[in-house]
């Protein structure tokens, strides 16, 4: 197995000297796909072209209602995503983006007078600090500092991606979250491929089991996380596919807020919740995660935790609540679990003695 530091080089080896643009990329995972909302693309059309060439994101990682947050990016890179937060969280708000590749951030830091100048405001609302994202405390970022954390497609990058999810909880305030995209493999993946610089590189052999990343989520506190979408991917290199034969690789966008309350089942309250609108990004339909879309003026029975995640976040004022946690129902079964026990009734005749 290689050493972290080895790694660490390679990979900023990768994205500082081999890569120069996204058209260098070997395959297609590293590239995002689909229409982006109105608002994300009437704000790219304001981020210098330099920024825009050297993007390797794998998705969206922008949520809804982020006027005034303060907002980290793990693994900025040349800066796009944070250049996008800047112009949607308004001069009250701010972005850090933290990155260990000395090339990305020479790009970053290059343009940060001009993007303000092009965003109208008096002062940068912007800085990029260089650091390693398991470590954010050696980079000077105190805890419950932010409001939001974002990374597109760098988690699986790190050494230690349970170091990485501890650090993005320290350092969120309570009600913040982790909203990011990242690749995903079906099983894991073994060590003579995650040894392989371009497989790591391209964001591939670095990715984590699923399952390994659901379970090293829940033990640093991000108890309930949530897809907002995925999308399987496609490889679209012969030499690559044949060294993944077998593997099944997927873009992934989670959100995991930081609310102690939220427990290791959806558990069933007898709770409702209804959208209001008002939220200008999503006015008649808001959308938690992939099997949560409210419609407005709807009342829609939730879960315990998706309750919290309404009421104890910066969403609590676009709905109205219903219920309380006095009575238990058992598992809330509308969010795809159900009692694993054989609910067969077994009659007086069928019973043993035992």
């Amino acid at each position: 197995m290689k050493e972290v530091t080895q790694l660490e080089t390679e990979v900023q080896e990768y994205y500082g000297e081999e890569l120069q643009s996204s058209d260098d990329l070997k395959t297609n995972v590293c590239c995002s796909v689909g229409s982006h909302p109105a608002h994300i693309k009437d704000a790219l059309i304001n981020i210098h072209d330099e920024v825009i060439t050297r993007y390797y994101g794998c998705g969206l990682t922008i949520p809804t209602l982020v006027k005034d947050l303060r907002v980290l990016d793990l693994g900025s890179g040349a800066g796009r995503d944070c250049y996008l937060l800047s112009q949607l969280v308004g001069e009250q708000g701010s972005v850090v983006g933290i990155d260990m590749t000395d090339q990305q951030l020479a790009v970053a830091n290059a343009h940060i007078d001009w993007h303000r100048e092009k965003f109208s405001y008096t002062e940068p609302n912007v800085r990029f600090v260089k650091g390693n994202i398991q470590d954010l405390a050696a980079a000077g970022l105190a805890s419950e500092d932010f409001d939001l954390i974002i990374s597109n497609c760098v988690v699986n990058l790190a050494a230690d991606k349970k170091a990485v999810l501890s650090e993005a909880h320290r350092v969120l305030r309570e009600g913040g979250e982790f909203y990011f995209s990242d690749v995903y493999c079906d099983r894991r993946i073994p060590q003579h491929l995650v040894n392989d610089k371009e497989l790591y590189g391209e964001c591939l052999s670095g990715a984590l089991y699923w399952n390994d990343f659901s379970n090293l989520a829940k033990e640093v506190g991000f108890t309930d996380p949530r897809i907002v979408e995925s999308r399987r991917l496609t490889i679209e290199n012969t030499a690559v596919q044949e060294k993944t034969e077998g593997y099944r690789f997927y873009s992934v966008s989670y959100r995991l807020f930081k609310l102690p309350e939220l427990e290791a089942a959806c558990e069933d309250y007898g709770q409702a919740v209804k959208y209001l609108g008002g939220l200008e990004e999503q006015p008649l339909q808001f959308t938690l995660d992939d099997h949560h879309v409210f419609e407005k003026g709807k009342v829609m029975p939730v879960c315990g935790n998706t309750w919290f995640m309404l009421a104890n976040t910066r969403y609590r004022s676009f709905f109205e609540f219903y219920g309380n946690f006095e009575n238990h129902y058992g598992i809330f079964e509308g969010c795809g679990t159900a009692i694993p026990y054989d609910d067969n009734v077994d009659t007086a005749d069928d019973q043993g003695c035992c």
